[in-house]
C-alpha cells in the first residue's frame, strides 16, 4: 500500500504558493515492538506554520527544506504493538503531513470520541481553543461590563475568544473580512461585527465602542490594531496572539508606534504562545468541554477533503477562505 508525505520543497519569499510543497510516495511502514501505526483522519492547517517555513530562530524550530511539514493531526491506531494504545484508539498530536505514520506514543494524547466531533480536538478543544482560553482569561482578565475587541474574530481562535468574553458578561466587538463572516459573528452573539475590508475601521470601531476598549485580543496586527490603540481605556489589557497581516511581508512594516498610547493609558501589552501554558492545558480542555456540553460554546469548521488538498487549504488561510478552524479531512 502506498503512503504519501508532503515536504517543504522551498522557502517562500512573501506569500507562499503551491511551489513550496512536494509529495513523496513510499510504502506504508510496519510498527516495531512498542510502536503503533497511525492513519491520519484530520490534519490542521494554521497561520503559525507560515513562520516555520522561514529559516531563522523563533519559538519553535523551522521546517527543513526537503523534510516533512508537521502539525496537529487527529489519527486512528490501525495497527498496534503498544499496550497503552490498542487498535481503534483515536489520538491527537504533532505529526508529519503523512497518510500513515509510525509512533512510539510519546507526545500523543488519546481523545474521547463521545464528547465532541474528533476534529474539534484540533480546534475548540485543541490548540486554538486553548489559545483563546488562556490569552483572554489569563492575560486580558475581562470583567463584566467591559468592552472586548477581537481581530480575526471569525477565525478558529477569534470565535472562541468572543464567546468566552460573552460568558464573562462583556460587550464584544469583532473584525472580519466579509459580510458572511460578520453575519456569522452576530449569530454567535457578538454585539458588533465590522467588515474591515469595506468599513473605515477607525470610525467603525469608535462607533461600536463609544465607551472605549478595555481588552483587545490581537490575532491580526496592522491597521486594525493601530485603530484599536486610539480607543484604549485606562489600564486596558492587550493579548498579542498573532500578526497575520504581516506574516508574508518581505520588509518590516512601518506604522504608528504604540508605545505612547500604552504609556498614557497605563495599558498592558503581553505577547504569548499557547505552549507557555502547557501544564494547565488539561484544566483548559476540561472547562472548554464543559461549556461546550452546556451549549455555551459553538464552533465552526471549514473542512477540505483529501490529503492532496492540504497545501491548498493552508494557502487559503492567507486569502481568508476559512470561517473558524481550517481542517483537512484525510479519511
Amino acid at each position: 500500500m502506498q503512503n504519501q508525505t508532503i515536504l517543504l520543497a522551498s522557502r517562500p519569499q512573501g506569500e507562499p504558493t503551491a511551489a513550496q510543497f512536494s509529495f513523496e510516495t513510499s510504502e506504508v511502514p510496519s510498527p516495531a515492538q512498542g510502536q503503533v501505526l497511525l492513519k491520519a483522519r484530520y490534519v490542521s492547517v494554521d497561520p503559525y506554520m507560515r513562520g516555520r517555513m522561514n529559516a531563522g530562530k523563533s519559538y519553535v524550530p523551522p521546517f527543513e527544506v526537503g523534510q516533512p511539514i508537521s502539525g496537529g493531526v487527529v489519527a486512528e491506531v490501525v495497527e498496534s504493538r503498544l499496550d497503552t494504545l490498542p487498535v481503534g484508539s483515536v489520538v491527537v498530536g504533532n505529526l508529519p503531513w503523512r497518510q500513515y505514520s509510525v509512533s512510539d506514543g510519546r507526545g500523543l494524547q488519546q481523545i474521547p470520541t463521545d464528547q465532541a466531533p474528533i476534529s474539534y480536538f484540533l480546534g475548540l478543544l485543541g490548540m486554538p481553543g486553548l489559545t483563546a482560553y488562556f490569552g483572554l482569561l489569563d492575560i486580558c482578565q475581562p470583567k463584566a461590563g467591559e468592552t472586548v475587541v477581537v481581530s480575526g474574530a471569525a477565525g478558529a481562535v477569534g470565535i472562541v475568544v468572543g464567546q468566552l468574553a460573552k460568558i464573562k458578561g462583556c460587550r464584544v466587538i469583532g473584525t472580519a473580512g466579509s459580510e458572511a463572516k460578520v453575519a456569522y459573528l452576530k449569530q454567535l452573539g457578538f454585539d458588533e461585527a465590522i467588515n474591515y475590508k469595506t468599513a473605515n475601521i477607525l470610525e467603525a470601531l469608535a462607533a461600536a465602542a463609544p465607551n472605549g476598549v478595555d481588552c483587545y485580543f490581537d490575532n491580526v496586527g496592522g491597521a486594525i490594531t493601530d485603530a484599536v490603540y486610539n480607543l484604549l481605556n485606562k489600564h486596558a489589557r492587550i493579548a498579542l496572539c498573532g500578526q497575520i497581516a504581516s506574516y508574508n511581508a518581505t520588509e518590516a512594516p512601518v506604522g504608528p508606534r504604540p508605545e505612547g498610547k500604552l504609556l498614557t493609558t497605563s495599558s498592558k501589552l503581553q505577547g504569548f504562545i499557547v505552549s507557555d501554558y502547557l501544564p494547565q492545558w488539561p484544566k483548559g480542555i476540561k472547562q472548554l468541554t464543559e461549556w461546550y456540553s452546556q451549549g455555551k460554546l459553538q464552533f465552526e469548521e471549514t473542512i477540505t477533503e483529501g490529503f492532496d488538498q492540504i497545501p491548498n487549504a493552508f494557502l487559503g488561510l492567507f486569502k481568508g477562505e476559512n470561517t473558524g478552524k481550517a481542517i483537512v479531512k484525510v479519511a
